[in-house]
């Protein structure tokens, strides 16, 4: 049994009734800690647990098919050689993620984006309880907002992406303003940043003066919201330079909290806009938004009608990835910061926007799946990886990964790794030969007696997608070798 594919099976229920069942440890805490990448640390909370207690929590688990198999998870786990990095029994200090943003102290890294996680009092105060470090809160704007029904559609479950419709905050900005004040006096150890959205001049000066006056630690601006029914808004502005250095040269004059221009990805090059804030003064940049989509799944027509939308989720990390790394490595662009999202998840997910050079992220899609608790897996996880690195302090952290990154032709093509398969793992299975012969250049050779695959040097080209199909891991790296 692999831990991540059953642990996957768990629907990570509320009030969660394994847990309840099993009366000495917390199942439900273990089983989350695996899907959210920290299996290292999951054994902590099945501590105590008896077989008998493990058997009851599996007869209480709620599910479509079968219960999670807790006892066989357990017994995968065994007691875990790794101490949770702020556990009490360690003896070491707690890595700090404490970090500076535009000369904000923030407690963490993790903040809500601007977006329906964060559209009242009640929820942005939920998560701050949680433990998430700050807010991006869901943009305000002058203009009445409308929304569709429905307005969500999702691709796979879990979500590999997310359609979202939605625009821009629905209350009255009297009472969005009312609400980020009232978070300020009653968490000032967290930050809180307003999001807003203008369509002229005077709305974008008159919207970041009340974020100001509220007591905002800072104030984004929407360059990037893709699917705005009204025109000069949004995305609308995000593409164009110079309506975004013009509108950020606007803001920057009328406040003196920092500046955040948020900017778009539907755009061939988005260093270009990125600059027109830059030198309008901007103290930092969010990127990504939403990208510009069509899903065609159950529920997607709006009474009858399709349109295009923002896309979210783990799908468009990747993408998020190489907009920040266009931003970070221009060399116009110096001194500035950035506040990365797109597709964050996992602990390791916000690491990799940390080592490109970001100094917070934002998660919106994965909190509207699984809600504020993952905050306890991003901290945890993040601890524990500096803690095994000897790293202090996030900021240790921050652009780490950049002096590795270069353009495609000055990449070395004088070598070659081969692929290796570790036989003990090895399940036969076939897959690697399959995609080998049809997807790569016929370099695997399957003897259907051993149902074993054998790498035909001669053939291979070291291109891993092998590697990459193998359902188990069993294919690895070789040494590095001249071609």
């Amino acid at each position: 049994m692999h831990i991540h594919e059953e642990a996957a099976r768990c629907l990570l229920c509320q009030d969660a009734p394994c847990t309840k069942a099993c009366g000495k440890g917390d199942p439900a805490r273990a089983v989350r800690a695996i899907r959210f990448d920290n299996e290292k640390i999951a054994a902590q909370w099945l501590r105590g647990c008896s077989e008998e207690d493990l058997a009851r929590a599996e007869a209480a688990c709620i599910h479509y098919d079968r219960p999670v198999r807790l006892r066989e998870i357990a017994a995968a786990l065994g007691d875990s050689p790794v101490k949770p990095a702020n556990d009490d029994r360690g003896s070491g200090k707690t890595p700090s993620l404490a970090i500076d943003f535009v000369g904000i102290p923030c407690e963490n890294p993790f903040f809500l984006a601007s977006s329906a996680v964060c559209t009242n009092y009640e929820m942005v105060a939920r998560a701050f309880d949680a433990g998430w470090g700050g807010v991006f809160y869901k943009t305000i704007c002058l203009q009445e907002i409308k929304e569709v029904s429905p307005r969500f559609d999702a691709v796979g479950k879990p979500f590999i992406g997310f359609r979202n419709m939605e625009q821009l905050s629905e209350n009255p900005p009297e009472m969005d303003f009312d609400i980020l004040r009232r978070l300020k006096e009653n968490y000032p150890s967290k930050v809180v940043i307003a999001s807003i959205m203008g369509q002229s001049e005077e709305d974008w000066i008159q919207l970041a003066q009340r974020a100001e006056a509220a007591g905002c630690d800072a104030v984004e601006l929407n360059f990037s919201c893709p699917q705005m029914r009204e025109s000069g808004m949004g995305s609308d502005v995000g593409q164009d330079p110079e309506l975004v250095t013009f509108f950020t040269a606007y803001v920057k004059r009328s406040v003196k909290i920092p500046v955040i221009p948020k900017m778009t990805p539907n755009i061939a090059h988005i260093a270009q806009p990125a600059m027109g804030a830059y030198f309008a003064g901007a103290d930092a940049i969010s990127a990504i938004n939403t990208i510009k989509s069509v899903t065609l799944g159950e529920g997607s027509e709006v009474n009858g009608c399709q349109t295009g939308s923002g896309y979210s989720g783990r799908a468009i990390k990747p993408i998020a990835l190489r907009h920040i790394l266009a931003m970070v490595k221009n060399p116009m662009m110096k001194n500035i910061q950035y506040s990365g999202i797109g597709g964050i998840e996992t602990w390791r997910d916000a690491l990799e926007f940390i080592q490109l050079g970001c100094r917070n992220v934002q998660v919106c899609t994965a909190v509207m799946q699984y809600g504020y608790r993952i905050i306890d897996d991003l901290i945890l996880g993040l601890q524990n990886y500096m803690a095994e690195r000897g790293i202090d302090k996030v900021e240790a952290l921050v652009g780490e990964l950049l002096p590795k990154f270069y353009l495609p032709h000055d990449l070395d093509r004088t070598t070659v790794v081969f692929p290796k398969i570790d036989r003990d793992v090895c399940i036969g299975c076939g897959r690697c030969a399959i995609s080998c012969a049809d997807g790569g250049h016929q370099a695997i050779r399957f003897d259907a007696d051993t149902r074993q695959p054998h790498i035909l040097g001669a053939k291979c080209v070291g291109c891993h997608l092998c590697r990459l199909v193998c359902p188990t891991g069993a294919i690895g790296l070789s040494k590095r070798v001249s071609k």
